[in-house]
């Protein structure tokens, strides 16, 4: 006996991974059902090796499923998700909407995964932003040595973060750099995102933050550990799929780096590949379609006390977003509900 599964915005990019996912990891389903705005209706979405005729997501009726992976934005999911919800179907969520709410609980499940009791509480689960996410399945393993004091991280952020648009725009920008008259202007990003890098994610805020950057310190204390001290930089950059970062982290007690190193080589959904030279480092290109969180270049730093460098990479639109969400459904199927 499977489950009854939603996947609400099934025609964009991650809504497409969710199905993908669900597929590949062979998530016990007995029946699915891909919903859309009424401007997809009636799209054609893949499953394994079925083919889905999207539904109408205004007009579905959610009781009698088990859970909907929500792909949609905030505002649609501030509408359609408390339906779900007291339907008695369980949300997963991947928008920003739910992750701050103490009541809900925001889930890595190799980080966290005790906190999927309190999915009751509201019968909605968030799902993390997709920079901080790749980060605290590194961050855990080793704050559990050695207790991190403090996180300074730049992000070097792929454009399918911002969606099917960004994507296009960067193709049509770089194509426009060669070809005289097929010039394109900045129209998802403030300016030119091709041959260029953009410090500046989502809205600015009042202390000179971007948004971005205070949803990676907000999560990462809500998921990992409040007393946590994080700084953050959030960059886009011209690549299509695929997020970096940069990450330098100071510990309570010292940790050695070839310590560190066996530590993240055990731990779950982390793959180390850390050669000292060239080449003997995972890059965004190289992530895409893996499951896996990357880390090289692990080193100490000297410049304070107990401090440590690594680079960590991963796919976006699968550890991001779409396979974390299969994960907390999976999660909650062997924890909660009990059927596959």
């Amino acid at each position: 006996m499977g489950y009854k599964v939603v996947v609400v915005g099934a025609t964009g990019n991650v809504g497409r991974e969710m199905l993908n996912i669900l597929a590949e990891r062979e998530f016990p389903v007995d029946e699915i059902v891909a919903l859309a705005s009424r401007k997809s209706l009636g799209t054609e979405v893949s499953f394994g090796d079925k083919t889905l005729t999207t539904k109408d997501l205004d007009t579905f009726d959610f009781a009698g499923w088990d859970m909907a992976l929500f792909a949609v934005g905030s505002d649609a999911t501030k509408v359609y998700a408390p339906k779900a919800a007291a339907a008695g179907c369980v949300v997963i969520d991947n928008s920003s909407l739910y992750r701050y709410d103490p009541e809900i609980p925001l889930i890595v499940p190799e980080v966290n995964p005790d906190a999927i009791e309190m999915y009751s509480n509201k019968n909605i689960i968030a799902n993390p932003n997709c920079s901080t996410a790749q980060m605290v399945v590194a961050l855990k393993p080793l704050h559990d040595r050695a207790k991190i004091k403090r996180v300074v991280v730049s992000t070097y952020q792929s454009v399918s973060g911002s969606g099917k648009d960004a994507i296009d725009e960067l193709w049509n920008q770089t194509k426009g750099m060669y070809v005289p008259g097929q010039e394109v202007a900045p129209s998802v990003y403030p300016k030119q995102i091709a041959f260029n890098v953009i410090p500046h994610i989502d809205v600015f805020m009042d202390s000179g933050d971007t948004k971005e950057e205070w949803k990676m310190i907000a999560e990462t204390k809500k998921i990992v550990d409040s007393s946590i001290k994080v700084t953050a930089t959030c960059v886009r950059v011209p690549v299509f799929v695929g997020h970096s970062e940069s990450i330098n982290i100071e510990f309570e007690d010292f940790l050695d780096e070839d310590e560190a190193r066996e530590i993240l080589r055990t731990a779950p959904g982390i793959l180390v590949v850390d050669k000292r030279e060239a080449g003997g480092y995972v890059t965004p290109v190289e992530c895409v379609g893996d499951f896996a969180t990357f880390i090289s270049r692990i080193r100490q730093d000297v410049t304070v006390e107990n401090g440590l460098n690594l680079w960590c990479v991963s796919d976006n639109l699968r550890k991001g977003a779409a396979l974390n969400a299969v994960q907390i459904a999976e999660l909650l199927g062997r924890r909660v509900l009990k059927k596959g």
